[in-house]
């Protein structure tokens, strides 16, 4: 998953001037690939039609992200967190015409830290669980999305603990616990480009959908078939 493809990719960029925003740029032009729409607060240049949009913004872009995307006719990926169920129903609309990815967290370790924890969480039905998850103090909302993806993953309400200090990528740790013993499972980001191969490997994935409603679990396993 993390090889990167030769396939080159004319893409367009939402929340271009945010963090997340320059590292995609870095890494997607050090493969070959042109950023050909660049979108920001008051910034809007258009190129040339890119053949997939990428959105690591904030949800009050995301109504006009979908619409750059039926303007263009292309795929979407996005990051977006704290997005609602109206963001979600536009964004199912957009996918029944192009291919959408959405996650609130593009990095491959999580993607199979969530399988781990479907796998084996019968094993802990009896055990006491909680989580412990930490950003940096930027990040607004509070628990993260990745947290709330690992809940739904346990299956069973947890109580999340989440702490805002520094610059700390991400980290999320998983606590189950009984009279005995603690179990503990970490993933712990250590830069931005953990996520921003994920983008990549999400926006060719794109490129060979016509359309539908996607995960990054998605991108997983068609990566794995390959």
């Amino acid at each position: 998953m993390n090889r990167p493809n030769t396939v080159n990719i004319r893409y367009g960029l939402v929340g271009a001037n945010g963090k997340m925003g320059v590292e995609i740029q870095s890494y997607f032009s050090s493969l070959g690939d042109l950023c050909v729409l660049r979108k920001d607060r008051g910034v809007l240049e258009e190129i040339e039609r890119p053949q997939v949009i990428i959105d690591f913004s904030s949800p009050d872009a995301v109504f006009e992200t979908v619409e750059l995307c039926r303007k263009y006719s292309c795929g979407l990926v996005i990051g977006t967190t704290a997005l609602t169920e109206e963001h979600f129903s536009r964004l199912k609309e957009l996918s029944e015409h192009v291919p959408v990815v959405q996650s609130y967290n593009f990095s491959t370790g999580i993607a199979i830290l969530k399988r781990i924890i479907k796998e084996y969480a019968s094993y802990f039905e009896d055990w006491d669980a909680a989580m412990v998850e930490i950003h940096h103090n930027q990040k607004k909302d509070a628990p993260s999305g990745t947290a709330k993806m690992l809940k739904q993953a346990l299956g069973r309400e947890i109580p999340i603990s989440s702490i805002r200090v520094g610059g700390i990528f991400g980290e999320h740790t998983l606590i189950f616990s009984n009279s005995g013993e603690t179990v503990e499972i970490t993933h712990r980001a250590l830069s931005r480009r953990a996520f921003v191969i994920g983008v990549r490997n999400a926006a060719l994935f794109v490129l060979g959908k016509e359309k539908g409603f996607f995960s990054y679990d998605d991108v997983l396993e068609s990566a794995q078939a390959r």
